[in-house]
């Protein structure tokens, strides 16, 4: 920058008007030259970054589809297993229900060959046609109640498993399951067991034990031999079985009979099995119906097409979508941007603030309207330019270019700022408040100084105006305190004068009745010492009042601040014949107060009580004044002082201004007592106030703090 851009503009400067926009212009150019260039890795990441934010969404979208269409195959899967696996358990549970039925036909009929107390062989005949009906039942036996066979029948399907038994053992399952009948007065299953075959192989059987009972007596069984095989092809639809296999296995999985679309040849429909079970509990006995089904997997195809095409939809309309919100979003986003530069210029041109801009090389960036008005240059001649600036007052030139070598090496700036003084265009000296900030770019890199100034020329005037006006205000002040203390002590001292008076007319006629009365004189005099003393405590205590600080404050008991007042009570008292009671409760903390003003407020309250009841209607006049514990807590303790009388009351219009100054319902008086009282009151952190003494008269109130209990150190709530 050449010589004549760093010498502040002089008277000369209109001279060069013409050349000013040129000038300006090459030094906004050079300005912009001298910047330096980002590296380039910084462009990069920034290209980076926005490359993400492009395709990032798009990329997202592409997951959220691979996604939805994963997820819809796996759950039509998972939907077509269910389905096939609800079929096969409710179809277990149909083959359970049919084989139960079944048996429990099979006890009736058992039951019924004894029908009629046939012979051995009646009842064998009956039972072979049982037999050719029932080819799950492998033999019938007739026993009697030493397990003695007495008749016996084998199903003409099979050759014979054994001869005639007489009298022959019986298996040990056989015997365990009879005895459970005759416990249970019921039938009862035996458990699984083989039996050798001569033709074949061995086969799995399962015997029953039905008791038989006449008159309640046991007199034999009928016992039942099944074939776990043939129970499952007779006894279970043939629907169930066509396309599945059902078995019979123990609770530990033990298979004991198969039978279904396996044992006829039919080929499995696929490779993936699916199972269910049901439990048969039956009496004695426990077996476990399986039912198998072969299925293929899901197909696959099918599902992966309709998913494919409800994804491309979805995915088409959440394009559509997310393109239409973006376009809104740009769009709203350049309006608001407008919107937001234009708003930006109208408040820079409304403030009254100054602004500036400084890059780091201390060179002027940026000047709004108010920090041109304020040094009386255009901004044009001030952007660009850099130390020693032309609105420095030259000589304090070279304090401020000290003070922005500290700014530009790093010192942070004060955030509550500092004064200066800059020079306007015409000479003029004006204080300013300067606050600077470092000044960020949107990459958080930290490119300049950001300045707000603030003139403080009408501050400073505003201020000065102020102290006159203040030091105007005390002097009025002090005169309305003046009259305010002749007020208050007017009235104050009425008392105690009115007091001493009475005292000295006693006196004087005590005088007048010889020389054998000096012990009452004493006494006189004495009181008029005491009234002259408590006037002047009045006059200090007032003034204090007056001045707004604290009056000397102790621990004094509620008994000694009434009998203070007694005398002067009972004075009035006789002469208005009103009957004074106090009620003091036993063992009262002290109340922290000032006693001369407290006394006071007692005194006021007990003659406006007295003053209340001077009505020739009023016959018996009864005073009282009462001391008792008011609600309290571990923190705070209070005393309650109440003063009740049977005047008139109080009306509503009277009760709305009782407490304001200079408002009284007597001829003679000021209006000053009771809004002294209460200001009193206050003062001591109490409350003063009033309620109806039923039947008739007022009951006015007030409280004090107390010394907290086991307090040594005098602390009080």
């Amino acid at each position: 920058m050449d010589a004549a851009h760093d010498t502040p503009p002089g008277p000369a400067a209109s001279a060069q008007g013409a050349a000013a926009a040129p000038a300006a212009a090459v030094r906004r150019r050079r300005a912009l030259k001298d910047l330096p260039l980002r590296p380039y890795a910084r462009v990069t990441v920034r290209w980076l970054a926005a490359l993400w934010r492009r395709w990032a969404l798009w990329g997202l979208l592409m997951v959220l589809v691979g996604a939805v269409l994963v997820t819809l195959v796996w759950l039509a899967g998972r939907y077509e297993a269910s389905q096939v696996q609800g079929k096969l358990e409710r179809d277990t549970a149909d083959a359970a229900t049919d084989i139960r039925a079944a048996l429990a036909r099979n006890v009736e009929s058992l039951r019924a060959l004894q029908a009629g107390s046939p012979g051995a062989e009646e009842w064998e005949g009956r039972a072979t046609t049982l037999l050719r009906e029932h080819r799950e039942i492998m033999r019938i036996e007739w026993r009697n109640d030493a397990m003695a066979v007495v008749a016996a029948a084998d199903t003409p399907f099979r050759a014979p498993l054994f001869g005639a038994l007489p009298g022959g053992g019986v298996p040990s399952e056989v015997a365990l399951a009879c005895g459970t009948a005759r416990r249970l007065n019921g039938p009862a299953y035996a458990s699984t067991y083989f039996m050798p075959r001569p033709d074949g192989p061995d086969i799995k059987v399962m015997e029953v034990c039905v008791p038989l009972a006449e008159a309640g007596r046991m007199h034999g069984f009928v016992l039942a031999m099944y074939s776990l095989q043939e129970m499952l092809v007779d006894l279970v639809g043939a629907q169930l079985t066509r396309s599945q296999e059902i078995s019979f296995t123990e609770p530990d999985g033990t298979r004991l009979a198969l039978h279904g679309a396996a044992l006829h040849g039919a080929a499995r429909r696929g490779t993936r099995r699916f199972t269910a079970q049901q439990l048969m509990d039956l009496p004695g006995a426990t077996l476990m119906l399986r039912m198998d089904n072969w299925h293929s997997a899901p197909s696959v195809f099918p599902n992966v097409l309709t998913a494919l095409v409800t994804a491309m939809s979805i995915a088409l309309v959440s394009v559509l979508v997310l393109l239409a919100k973006d376009t809104r979003r740009r769009l709203q986003a350049e309006h608001d941007l407008a919107d937001a530069l234009a708003f930006r210029k109208a408040m820079e041109d409304s403030l009254i603030t100054g602004l500036r801009a400084r890059d780091l090389q201390g060179r002027l960036t940026y000047v709004n309207p108010a920090f041109c008005d304020m040094v009386g240059f255009k901004a044009e001649e001030l952007l660009g330019l850099s130390t020693p600036l032309p609105y420095w007052p030259p000589e304090h030139a070279d304090e401020y270019q000290r003070r922005q070598a500290t700014r530009f090496a790093g010192a942070p700036p004060s955030r509550e700022g500092f004064e200066s003084v800059f020079m306007h265009r015409d000479g003029t000296r004006f204080p300013v408040l300067i606050m600077e900030a470092p000044l960020i770019n949107a990459d958080g890199l930290h490119t300049g100084w950001m300045g707000a100034f603030l003139d403080l020329s009408e501050q400073r005037r505003v201020e000065e105006l102020s102290r006159a006006s203040q030091e105007r205000l005390q002097a009025t002040a002090r005169l309305a305190t003046v009259g305010e203390m002749a007020s208050l002590m007017s009235h104050e001292l009425n008392q105690p004068l009115a007091a001493i008076a009475s005292y000295a007319t006693g006196s004087a006629n005590l005088l007048q009745q010889g020389p054998g009365v000096v012990a009452d004189l004493e006494i006189a005099m004495r009181r008029i010492a005491e009234q002259a003393d408590r006037a002047g405590r009045v006059i200090r205590s007032v003034h204090d009042f007056v001045r707004r600080r604290d009056q000397a404050r102790e621990y004094v008991h509620a008994q000694a601040l009434l009998d203070a007042i007694m005398p002067l009570v009972i004075l009035q008292a006789r002469k208005l014949g009103v009957r004074v009671h106090t009620r003091v409760d036993a063992q009262l903390p002290p109340v922290l107060c000032d006693a001369t003003m407290v006394e006071q407020v007692l005194l006021n309250l007990a003659r406006n009580a007295m003053q209340s009841m001077d009505d020739p209607a009023i016959v018996e006049r009864p005073l009282v004044i009462q001391v008792r514990r008011a609600v309290s807590n571990a923190t705070s303790g209070w005393l309650e002082f109440s003063v009740a009388d049977v005047g008139p009351g109080i009306s509503d219009s009277v009760a709305a201004r009782l407490f304001t100054p200079f408002f009284t319902t007597k001829a003679e008086g000021m209006g000053l007592g009771l809004s002294l009282c209460r200001t009193v009151v206050e003062q001591h952190g109490g409350y003063l106030g009033f309620t109806a003494n039923l039947p008739r008269g007022t009951v006015f109130t007030f409280t004090l703090p107390t010394k907290k209990p086991g307090s040594a150190d005098g602390t009080y709530a």
